[in-house]
């Protein structure tokens, strides 16, 4: 995806293709319950009230903390425990059964898909949010991962900022925080850039499992070659954090909402996109097929639609909503902080996670391992 500063902006103003309220067929689930599964910081308590006093449904809400864990839970319930789940949406290919059919179904025709930025709807259907011609995952919100660091402590400018610097500023020894899972694909991205494991800016890593071990080999070789860095490993949102404020990381290749937050407290605190390219990624919302309540998930979904409830998303978390005009309704510090780390410069050089291909997770995993266990 190729856009600017300036197009993103225009399309969250984009006129949306149905009205923001509640369809009227949503009255027909104006009571009962709803069974959510979502990341952890997704629907905090003022969503989950507005749901509630609009819908007269009952929200019944269960969080995770990993794709890992959500894909694990989707599968031990044969997707029959929860009705809407948010999965990273290059992961669709992790939740197929035996059979090669996805547990999620196919989007009703009831729910408000003209509520997304159209640009985003479209590249849904190559990230995974399409199976067997059918739209199973609408594109909920999007992110990026890049670097946090204290500018008090690493005085290090926009334009320099590298993923290498994790392991090779001596302010970062002991002191640099990271994802296992993402910090081989920042650390490539270095390592394709310098030359020095040329990997095609890490795509290689879906072609096949042998250029996947090739590259990731190489990568973790490195990483470990700088072990001395390793400050605080994170999973999910409270770890991020914590590696900072209480471990006492000066850098990190994080999430944007870890660096964001952080930036609110203390501005010495900055989020900044790597010179090599900032790493984007994309959620979806779903309907699981074995859906004990699936009148009540339509209600839902369209509550999570509306631009309204969008831009209170993005100020609850920091996350950017997939809902046309959402931005409208974020606060005036969700705006400054977009406008800060999103310039033209970076969302012209974004690198989106690709559909994972089969063999991916696993061998990830192996290096991963090695990478925990050093």
């Amino acid at each position: 995806m190729k856009f600017s500063r300036r197009t993103a902006l225009q399309l969250t103003g984009a006129a949306v293709a149905a009205p923001a309220l509640l369809r009227a067929s949503d009255a027909l689930a104006s009571s009962g319950t709803v069974k959510v599964y979502a990341w952890q910081d997704y629907i905090q308590p003022n969503i989950a009230e507005k749901f509630e006093a609009e819908t007269g449904i009952k929200l019944e809400l269960t969080t995770y903390g990993s794709n890992d864990e959500a894909q694990s839970t989707v599968r031990a319930s044969n997707a029959s425990d929860f009705d809407i789940v948010f999965p990273s949406i290059d992961t669709a290919v992790n939740y197929l059964d035996e059979n090669g059919e996805s547990y999620f179904a196919p989007i009703p025709d009831s729910v408000n898909t003209g509520a997304i930025i159209p640009s985003f709807l479209r590249d849904s259907v190559g990230l995974g949010g399409m199976h067997a011609g059918n739209q199973i995952l609408l594109p909920f919100d999007w992110g990026t991962e890049g670097m946090t660091l204290n500018r008090a402590k690493l005085p290090i400018a926009d334009a320099d900022l590298s993923y290498g610097d994790m392991f090779l500023q001596e302010a970062a020894k002991g002191a640099a925080a990271f994802r296992q899972k993402s910090v081989i694909m920042g650390a490539g991205l270095y390592l394709d850039a310098t030359g020095e494991v040329p990997s095609n800016r890490m795509l290689d890593v879906y072609k096949s499992e042998e250029d996947a071990r090739r590259v990731w080999g190489a990568v973790t070789q490195w990483i470990l070659a700088h072990k001395d860095n390793f400050g605080a490993f994170w999973n999910n949102a409270t770890e991020a954090t914590a590696a900072f404020k209480d471990a006492g990381c000066v850098i990190g290749q994080t999430w944007d909402t870890t660096g964001l937050l952080l930036n609110r407290e203390n501005p010495d605190f900055v989020y900044r996109a790597p010179k090599e390219g900032i790493i984007t990624w994309m959620d979806s919302m779903g309907m699981l097929r074995g859906a004990p309540n699936p009148e009540q998930a339509v209600a839902f979904m369209n509550f999570m639609l509306q631009p309204e409830v969008g831009g209170m998303f993005s100020n609850n978390t920091g996350y950017n909503s997939a809902v046309a005009e959402a931005a409208n309704f974020a606060n005036d510090e969700f705006k400054r902080q977009f406008n800060e780390v999103y310039t033209d410069a970076v969302l012209g050089n974004m690198w989106w996670w690709q559909a994972s291909t089969p063999f991916f997770d696993p061998i990830r995993n192996e290096y991963v391992e090695i990478i925990t266990n050093a």
